[in-house]
């Protein structure tokens, strides 16, 4: 079946280049009580890459991401970040990755650079991080600004510059771009890209878009209602696309790789709805 012979891939790589992973989880599950909202995952994401994780809404990404910052607990698995484990290297864990997750909050009384600051501080970084941050993301003028009176596309971008101060070696995005317009999906997109040759950081990014994961990542994880399809280069989901007959004249183009993304989701919710029956 292609979703098993996608994600073995990289598993039957794992032993060989293990020491290439900083992300790396090993059959991540979450449970509420009777739902399961991640169900065995494996993960591989490599060293200084950017890695989609990609999926319908509610799909168990957030959920994900959730777990590896210690949000909320594994109900069973086990994940290790850049050589080291959770929970007993949590905090170890947390100096070094910068994080957004869902919509960002901020006090709405305070301008962008005063929310910036306080996280600053909690962080011990030095003052001039917020200046960097802000540059960063495009906000260097409306640092100023209180935070109610912006646009939920700068308060996107805020988020985003909450997560760079400091310049951590890992990112874990979850879904930056939303709100934002055409234009500024775009700056986000080009600086999400340069980040890992800008000062060598590792980038964690979720959306339910393939169109822009494929814009974006090395590597891509496809997941649906917690199981993992796919997890593989984005070389590897073009091979596959074309051997499922989804190109043309040996050329795939991302309305290819959308239709086999939404026919992988597909054919998963079918195999769901028969083993439901039985």
């Amino acid at each position: 079946m292609l979703s098993q012979g996608c994600v073995g891939i990289m598993e039957a790589m794992k032993g060989d280049v293990y020491m290439d992973y900083i992300i790396t989880t090993k059959q991540l599950t979450k449970k509420y009580k009777s739902f399961v909202a991640v169900n065995n995952v494996s993960l591989h994401i490599r060293k200084g890459s950017i890695y989609g994780f990609l999926g319908p809404n509610g799909a168990g990404k957030s959920t994900t991401m959730k777990m590896l910052l210690g949000l909320t607990a594994p109900t069973k698995g086990s994940f290790t970040i850049d050589g080291k484990r959770f929970p007993n290297d949590r905090i170890s864990i947390l100096k070094e990755v910068g994080s957004f997750i869902e919509s960002p909050s901020f006090y709405a009384n305070l301008t962008g650079k005063e929310n910036l600051d306080i996280i600053r501080r909690i962080l011990r970084l030095p003052k001039s991080s917020v200046t960097d941050a802000l540059e960063l993301v495009g906000l260097s003028e409306f640092g100023g600004r209180l935070a109610k009176k912006y646009s939920l596309g700068m308060k996107q971008r805020l988020g985003l510059a909450g997560a760079l101060l400091g310049r951590p070696p890992i990112l874990i995005l979850d879904e930056p771009t939303n709100g934002l317009d055409p234009s500024g999906i775009h700056e986000i997109r080009n600086l999400i890209k340069s980040l890992p040759g800008l000062y060598d950081c590792t980038v964690l990014i979720s959306s339910h878009m393939l169109s822009e994961i494929e814009l974006m990542a090395d590597d891509i994880g496809i997941l649906n209602h917690g199981h993992l399809l796919f997890e593989g280069s984005l070389d590897e989901l073009r091979q596959n696309a074309l051997q499922s007959g989804f190109g043309t004249d040996n050329k795939i183009s991302v309305a290819h790789l959308e239709d086999m993304f939404l026919s992988m989701v597909d054919k998963d919710n079918a195999g769901r709805k028969k083993r439901a029956i039985l």
